[in-house]
């Protein structure tokens, strides 16, 4: 079976397209290489060859997860010859069943003796000699795609929509800051659907709270998985920075300074693990701890860049795209999450860099964030998923991607 993969935001790229070509032909060789697939490089598309037998639907679904796709078709190859192509054609459709279709030629080898025009009207005559059906460019039960090559002609009977953005891994590695709820694996989401590697950070209360969280965590990593392939999953212990805030700073600013220490600790981690930015899922004014204020009050704390991929999306939006991806159902689990440990009836919507700076200190902040960077742990789940691997965090190695 040959799939033949096209993209259109990697042909703006200019001198650049080969880089992030290269990296799409690698990505599509991960998805597919445990179904026997084999990934080449052609003049503005990507071919991907997988053995017969393989069902269209596995292989659809793999393809369609692949960041960097504008569409997709399971395709047939004839030479570059036109009664070997109207032979070719009429024979597939005679399978179908079917009352009007069009011809959709493109000719990329601009030496065959045909333009696209002259394939059109020479193939539609042959494909309704042979059926009866008739021709309609608007509404149709059948659209043939044929696209004219150096080498041979390619056809197929459909297009399916890629995943679009670009591969990943093409544009560097952030790290996400990803709970158990509905939006933060959005976020990790549409960043990886930027071409960015993304390390998820899980910040719990283990033990003060119960193991859900952690669970949901997991399996959200295992889903997200199969968009970049490999995931490191960090896990941090933070009810001890969570208790000695409570214990040492006034109520309605826990939530805040929660927030600014888990931009703290993840900074750290990030440094360990090539990040470049922080990512949240944060959308505007949805609960008190993102409000315009807090968020700047919190990105007082970091040094590297926060992204907020959500920030202008409302619940629904967000709720669409987690159905979408697979994470909604896990998602609304329920679960004891650790930013609902401790929180005051009257949460700072409006906190000020001053308060917070002069609440903090009262804290040891570097003794609380080198703690819980010590005390981190990883988790490494690879596509398909396997068994995870779990290790300290301060002693891991860095995974290659």
């Amino acid at each position: 079976m040959l799939v033949i993969a096209r993209y259109h935001e990697i042909a703006l790229k200019g001198r650049n397209r080969p880089f992030f070509v290269d990296k799409l032909a690698r990505n599509l060789r991960r998805a597919t290489e445990d179904l026997g697939g084999k990934v080449q490089i052609l003049a503005g598309r990507v071919g991907i060859e997988v053995p017969d037998e393989t069902p269209w639907d596995l292989t659809r679904e793999r393809i369609g997860s692949v960041f960097g796709i504008a569409n997709f078709s399971r395709t047939h190859a004839v030479p570059l010859d036109m009664a070997a192509l109207e032979q070719a054609v009429v024979g597939s459709l005679r399978e179908q069943t079917f009352t009007s279709f069009r011809v959709s030629a493109r000719r990329s080898y601009k030496s065959f003796p045909l333009n696209s025009g002259d394939i059109d009207r020479a193939l539609g005559a042959a494909i309704q000699k042979a059926t009866g059906a008739r021709v309609s460019l608007e509404e149709h039960d059948v659209n043939v795609f044929v696209e004219v090559l150096r080498d041979r002609i390619l056809y197929s009977f459909e297009r399916c929509a890629g995943a679009g953005g670009f591969p990943v891994g093409s544009s560097g590695r952030v790290m996400a800051l990803m709970s158990g709820g509905i939006d933060s694996p959005v976020a990790v989401w549409r960043l990886m659907k930027r071409g960015c590697i993304v390390v998820p950070v899980h910040f719990h209360a283990f033990p003060l709270q119960d193991h859900t969280t952690i669970d949901k965590v997991k399996d959200l990593a295992r889903i997200l998985t199969r968009y970049q392939f490999k995931t490191r999953l960090l896990l941090v212990p933070f009810g001890e920075a969570q208790q000695t805030i409570v214990a040492s700073c006034p109520a309605p600013l826990r939530v805040v300074l929660y927030r600014r220490f888990m931009v703290r600790i993840a900074e750290a981690l990030a440094a360990r693990n090539r990040a470049k930015a922080l990512v949240t899922g944060e959308s505007l004014g949805q609960v008190a701890s993102q409000t315009l204020d807090n968020i700047a009050a919190i990105d007082h704390a970091a040094q590297i860049p926060i992204l907020r991929p959500l920030i202008g999306m409302d619940k629904e939006e967000i709720t669409r795209q987690a159905r979408h991806i697979g994470t909604f159902d896990v998602s609304i689990l329920p679960d004891q999450d650790c930013c609902q440990l401790f929180v005051p009836r009257s949460p700072a919507t409006h906190a000020t860099v001053e308060e917070l700076l002069q609440a903090e200190t009262a804290l040891d902040v570097a003794g609380l964030v080198e703690a819980a960077v010590a005390q981190t742990v990883s988790e490494t789940y690879t596509f398909p998923n396997s068994a995870p691997e779990a290790e300290p965090e301060s002693g891991a190695r860095l995974n290659s991607f």
